[in-house]
């Protein structure tokens, strides 16, 4: 059964003070989710030509976009490192769970280490210690 077909998941996780921008593990997540139906809203991945040097006026359409991507996911999935600043990734998460959407997360220190706030908004069932279990479990949907 593939109850995700037809579905759209936001990629959710850091990419500000992240080495990579929070690229390569959407690069990873990604195919699998296509092969599955599912389709991808990837912030990392949306024009964003902005010629200014202020921050509040860069950020503000980058937040609107990605929030507006969060409204219109069905679901997302979310990489959560407890070693890096995760200020957007928290803001976006909330407003999925404030809209009854599922929050699928993958702790990249396993799931005993995700923020204990996080098992208060999120069922346990959908927090995963690495990738494999991560997409067995959207697998099984």
């Amino acid at each position: 059964m593939n109850r995700l077909k037809g579905m759209t998941a936001y990629l959710c996780g850091a990419m500000d003070r992240v080495e990579d921008g929070g690229v390569k593990w959407r690069q990873y997540i990604t195919p699998k989710l296509q092969e599955i139906g599912v389709g991808v809203l990837d912030p990392c991945d949306k024009p964003s030509d902005y010629g200014t040097d202020e921050v509040s006026e860069v950020m503000k359409p980058i937040c609107a976009i990605d929030l507006r991507m969060v409204d219109i996911a069905h679901f997302i999935v979310m990489s959560l490192d407890v070693d890096s600043h995760l200020c957007g990734s928290y803001h976006e998460a909330s407003v999925a769970i404030a809209q009854k959407k599922p929050v699928v997360i993958m702790c990249k220190q396993g799931k005993d280490s995700l923020p204990n706030w996080m098992f208060g908004v999120v069922p346990h069932e959908m927090v995963f210690s690495n990738w494999s279990q991560t997409l067995e479990y959207l697998h099984h949907i």
